[in-house]
Formats: C-alpha cells, structure tokens, sequence
C-alpha cells in the first residue's frame, strides 16, 4: 500500500497519448487516474468522481486550461489543480499561480517533476482540509475566550506545523496566538519571539493590518468575513518585505469577532517569473531595435532614388505648363509621367509602411499568419541591402500554403536577423535563397533560409544559439540574434535546425505547426 493509494486524479489533455502514457505512470505509483480528452468532459468526471487532484494541459481548443482551473476553483474549492504549460509559457504559468492552482510543470512532462508537483498538492490538500475541519470544530464549540482558541489549536498543531503555506492566527485583540514553521521560515522570527508578544500589525507596513482587515469585512475577495487570494507584502525580520497572498477567515463567537486565522502564500518565485518575462521582452525589443537601425540605413538608400526621380518628373511636368496649356503630345507625356510618380510613390508608401510596423513595440498577439505575406515583408525591407551587399536572392514561395499561429512582428524579426547573419557571411556577395513548402508528410511548413556565405565551424554549430556565443569580431555583434530567433520559434511551437559546411555555406530549417482548422484559429484568442 503505497502513499498514493486512495488518492484519484483527473488528467485532462487533448492529446491522446501523452494521457495514456500518464495514466500508465501515475497508475504504478498507486494514484486512481481518470482521464478526459477536453475540458468540459474533465469538469463533469470532477463532479462525477470528486478527485482530490486534478491535471490540466493549459492549451486545449474550446475550455483551456485556465478556464478549467477557474471553473474548479469556483464549483470544487477543495479539490487541487497542477497545470501543464510549454517552454516559453511563464505569464501562464504566472496566471494560473494567480487564480490558486498547486503548482505547474513544464511540457515535455519529466516524472520526476510529476510525483513532486503531485506530493506538494497532496500535502496542500491535506492541510488545507486538516485546517477547515478545525475552523468547523471551533465554531461549533464557539470558544469563549482566547485561551480557548489557543488550547485547541494546541491540539492540533501537528496539523498546523505541516502546512506548505504560512499559517497566522490572532485573537481578537490582534495578537499573535499561531505561528507555524512555514511563517518562521520565510519571516526569520521564532515562535518564542512572536508568540503572544507580536500583533499583527508588527508584519506590515503602516496601514497594512487595517487593509487587510477591510478586505476581509468587504465582498470582493471571497465574500465578507472571508478573504481569497489577496495580494500584499508583510515584513521579514532582516527588514525585507515579502510579497504574499493572503487567504483568511474571521472567526466569531456569539456573532462578535473573537480571532482571525491567516494563510500566507510566498509568491517571491512567481514575482521572478514575472521578472524573467520582462527581461525577455527588453531582450527582444533591443534586438529589434539593432536589426532596425540597419534596415533604416538601407532603406534611406532604397527611397532616395524613387524619391529623385518623382522630383524630376514633377520639375518636367512644371516646365510643360509654363510653356502654355497642356495638348496632344504634352498631355500624353503629362499622363506617362504622373503613372510613374504614382507607382514609385506607391512603392516608397509600401517600404516605409512595413518598416514602421516592424519598429512598433506592441504586445505579443497570436493569430493566423500568412507565409506569403511574412516572406514579401522581409523581402521588401532587406531587398535594397542585399543589392549594395551585391547578394542575389532568389525567393522560392509554394502556393496555397496554409497560414501558421503566431505574432507577425516577432516572426519578421526573426527571419530579418537570419538573413542580416546570411549577409554578414557573405562579406564579398553571394546568393540568398529564401524558401518556404508545405511538409505534407510531417504536417508542417517548413521555411528554408540558405546563403554561400563562410560558413559555421563544427565545433561551432551546438552553441550558435546561446546567448552571447558570437563567432563575429569584436564591435560586429554581442550574439543575441540567434539566441532571440531560437526563442521566438519555440515559443511559436516550432523548431530550429542548421546545416553548415565552412567555405560553402549555412542553411536554417524552421518549421513550424500550420492553422488550418476553424477550431485552431478559435485557439488563437487564449495565446
């Protein structure tokens, strides 16, 4: 009889077998496994079985995972929920940390990483259950003083001391009468310091207690006298404040406030994760911003000529009308000039509209993406630089092919930053290829950027897409580019590859899943 025993779990994943394949796992460490292939199906098993756990994938078409997370939450409180995220998914993961889920594992799904997500739900399970059980035999017994309160918790103290979250209690004159070894670790007091001698108003900044206290008397978190998943900071002993969420109740007597029990939840590693997320984010934007400058100094070059020539055109067109009206030959030369201004005109509208839509800083937003349109927009802005670098191009676009999810923006920066690689390669010119077909076989589209460039050492390939591994000289590059492509196409669910040969050339390979379902582009909207 193992410690899973007795324990049941819903796993809910759209993928058919990565849940056999933990069903099986989850089966032989002794846990009671139900699955469901959608997130509706896994809400009616929850409500049909009561497990104690529940695993979601956070991305699955109609409910996703985070729908599920909150709909659990609302209709089966005490059940506990692990969410399954992708590399590259931590404002996920953050969110789903935010509405009270356990903990959350990254996909591949690693065993190891399962059982102890899994013994952590567990634990808070039983705590969390443990604790209410007592609250209801405090109300029921409806203690009449604080030495009450304090006799009973004794009673239940192993209950308390193994609690994950920080659990505070105080009577009604704000002391602090519960203080158990999570609080102790993360404040740095002792219980013989706190006990009886702190208030509660010793752990926050001035103001702090009578927030918390009018949080918990009003309905917005949870319902009054009850407080869900609110955010503040308390103070540790070296002085360091600590961000929290708070979840509590307030105990009464007779209808009189007679103590209020506090649950503290460190969310130093979820702030982190937030921290991480912007520093990705400044990253892509500074590499945006270096591949734009270079794009800049090309395209001034590219509209200078149309722009001359549109001058010369109208200077013709005004000599023409100084001579008197405009007939016959004049007029059909006035007709051919203004159809060429009209056209280069066009073509300087185009190029500067593609460069100003890569330089704008917008959040990332995920929806269909059209190859045909991706590669013409890279295409038009790098076009002028590959002439003055004397490289050939030679596009080679499939028709029909079906459109990819994604952000446009941050998939042009990408391909800009391969092909401005390619240039750098081939210092004395050279021939760009630029390629993109659909793998039938393997459902994927696959994009080809090939240059007879230089080439990459062998024992330079595995490190190309680490950050700061550069092969270039020193002032020509800090070796974030291929860093930020490689991140930008995981985090579109694609992958990477590179085949190079020194003195003959380097080709990368991208591929990535295409969208071609009405249900898939519905997906779109929860990325």
């Amino acid at each position: 009889m193992t410690q899973a025993n007795g324990w049941k779990i819903v796993f809910i994943d759209d993928e058919e077998d990565i849940r056999q394949i933990s069903q099986m796992t989850l089966e032989d460490a002794g846990y009671e496994v139900h699955t469901a292939p959608d997130g509706k199906s896994g809400i009616e098993l929850c409500e049909k079985i009561s497990p104690q756990i529940v695993i979601t994938d956070i991305r699955m078409p109609n409910m996703d995972g985070l729908q599920v997370l909150e709909t659990v939450k609302t209709r089966f409180p005490d059940m506990e929920v692990i969410v399954a995220t992708a590399y590259g998914e931590m404002n996920l993961a953050i969110r789903a940390l935010q509405l009270d889920a356990s903990d959350f594992i990254t996909k591949p799904i690693n065993s190891e990483a399962l059982h102890l997500a899994l013994n952590r739900a567990r634990q808070r399970y039983t705590s969390r259950k443990q604790l209410l059980d007592y609250t209801a035999l405090l109300e029921r017994e409806k203690a009449e003083t604080s030495q009450e309160l304090v006799k009973i918790l004794s009673f239940q103290k192993n209950l308390i001391e193994s609690s994950i979250d920080g659990i505070l209690g105080c009577d009604e004159e704000d002391r602090i009468v519960i203080y158990n070894r999570s609080m102790e670790r993360f404040l740095g007091y002792s219980k013989k310091e706190v006990l009886r001698k702190f208030s509660l108003s010793r752990f926050f900044a001035s103001g702090g207690p009578e927030q918390l206290k009018a949080a918990l008397k009003s309905e917005r978190y949870g319902g009054k006298g009850r407080l869900y998943l609110y955010e503040t900071e308390i103070l540790a002993k070296d002085g360091h404040r600590i961000p929290v969420q708070v979840s509590g109740t307030e105990l009464t007597d007779q209808g009189e406030t007679s103590g209020f029990v506090f649950f503290f939840r460190d969310i130093r590693e979820m702030r982190n994760l937030e921290r991480e997320m912007a520093d990705q984010a400044r990253i892509l934007h500074q590499d945006k911003m270096m591949s734009l400058g270079r794009l800049a100094a090309s395209v001034v070059h590219e509209i200078n000529n149309p722009l001359s020539g549109i001058l010369n055109y109208l200077r013709l067109m005004i000599r023409i009308l100084d001579k008197g009206p405009v007939t016959g030959e004049h007029l059909e030369k006035f007709r051919r000039y203004l159809d060429l201004v009209e056209r280069e005109t066009s073509r300087c509208s185009y190029i500067i509209s593609n460069l100003l839509s890569f330089s704008r800083k917008s959040a990332p937003s995920f929806e269909p993406v059209s190859i045909d349109e991706l590669l013409n927009r890279c295409i038009t802005l790098s076009r002028h630089k590959l002439d003055l670098s004397n490289i050939t191009l030679q596009p080679s676009i499939e028709e029909g092919l079906p459109p990819v999810l994604g952000d446009i923006n941050q998939l042009q920066q990408a391909l800009i930053n391969l092909i401005f690689n390619a240039v750098d390669a081939m210092p004395d010119g050279g021939t760009l290829s630029l390629s993109a077909r659909f793998n039938s076989k393997e459902s994927q589209i696959l994009i080809t950027v090939k240059d007879t460039g230089v080439g990459i050492r062998k024992e330079d390939l595995s490190h190309i897409f680490e950050p700061f591994f550069t092969t270039k000289k020193e002032g020509y590059g800090v070796g974030l580019g291929l860093s930020t492509v490689y991140g930008i196409v995981q985090n579109h669910k694609g992958t990477i590859d590179v085949e190079s040969t020194p003195g003959e050339g380097t080709a990368f390979f991208l591929r990535f899943p295409p969208v071609d379902t009405p249900s898939a582009i519905r997906e779109a909207g929860g990325c």
